[in-house]
């Protein structure tokens, strides 16, 4: 599509940080992000703007932005040291949630990002110890470095919060490998889609997604199971669905999506339930 405000993948982080944003300005915030609003910036409003109902699927990204923080809390409770944030964009937990001083923040993401997410927040202070790091992650020495370096200082908890869709099967498994092998995380929290999701999303957004040069290509059709040879199992699985009820940020006309699942066979609400989700994983 010509015209559309994504340039690469880069540029979803904009678009995510006004949905952080539109969350942050309701009075009942389900969490808040001082920092999203300028994070996000006009390409990221522009970015909702262009996509087909933007502003109101934001509740999937306000879900994952959601539990993805309580999870991070309980790992720096259960003894997290040292946090690798892959693709981080511009993710602000290490300025915005309550973290130990002492805990090891790693922001990794491309040198341009890296660069941008530091001038915009050079007069803030963060909760912990920030490392910005500048790295290609598709470059297998430049990935090891950076993962040798988490180690020295574990547990680890690795984040790639928005990376894996956007990637090919081959590069998700060698990360997969590294984060075990060469990191040596603890824990590795991630968001996952499912090859049905895939497919809701390619007939409303893959044609804007394409043109910017950011498809989304990896939802394994076997799950987490997909990572088990790398030395990775399930942990914990919070399903988008579920979690969209509980924190009541739901899907448009979620009354007959409601109804829906109420016609379904057990195996078709289970399906639904794993379509897509934010996924805890431990090392073996």
């Amino acid at each position: 599509m010509a015209g559309t405000p994504i340039r690469n993948v880069s540029d979803t982080a904009a678009w995510v940080a006004i949905y952080r944003a539109m969350e942050s300005e309701r009075p009942d915030a389900i969490f808040r992000d001082p920092y999203a609003r300028r994070l996000g910036g006009e390409r990221g409003e522009a970015i909702v703007r262009a996509m087909p109902r933007g502003a109101s699927m934001s509740w999937p990204m306000v879900v994952r932005t959601a539990v993805m923080d309580e999870i991070v809390l309980r790992c720096m409770n259960e003894g997290a040291a040292t946090v690798l944030n892959l693709a981080a964009g511009l993710d602000a937990r290490a300025y915005r949630l309550p973290l130990p001083p002492t805990l090891r923040w790693m922001h990794v993401d491309l040198p341009d990002s890296v660069a941008d997410f530091r001038e915009q927040m050079a007069g803030e202070t963060p909760r912990c110890a920030v490392e910005f790091i500048g790295a290609d992650l598709r470059d297998a020495q430049a990935r090891r470095d950076v993962f040798a370096r988490a180690a020295a200082n574990g547990p680890v908890l690795a984040i790639t919060e928005g990376l894996l869709v956007y990637l090919e099967a081959a590069n998700v498994a060698e990360l997969a490998a590294d984060l075990h092998d060469v990191a040596h995380a603890r824990w590795w929290l991630t968001d996952l889609a499912s090859p049905r999701l895939l497919k809701m999303l390619e007939r409303r957004w893959q044609p804007q997604l394409k043109a910017g040069n950011a498809p989304f290509r990896f939802g394994p059709a076997e799950g987490t199971a997909f990572f088990a040879p790398y030395g990775w199992r399930e942990s914990e699985f919070r399903s988008t669905w579920d979690e969209s009820l509980r924190l009541q940020r739901t899907m448009p006309n979620i009354w007959l999506w409601k109804l829906l699942n109420k016609l379904q066979t057990a195996r078709q609400r289970h399906e639904m339930r794993r379509m897509s989700g934010i996924v805890l994983m431990q090392s073996n």
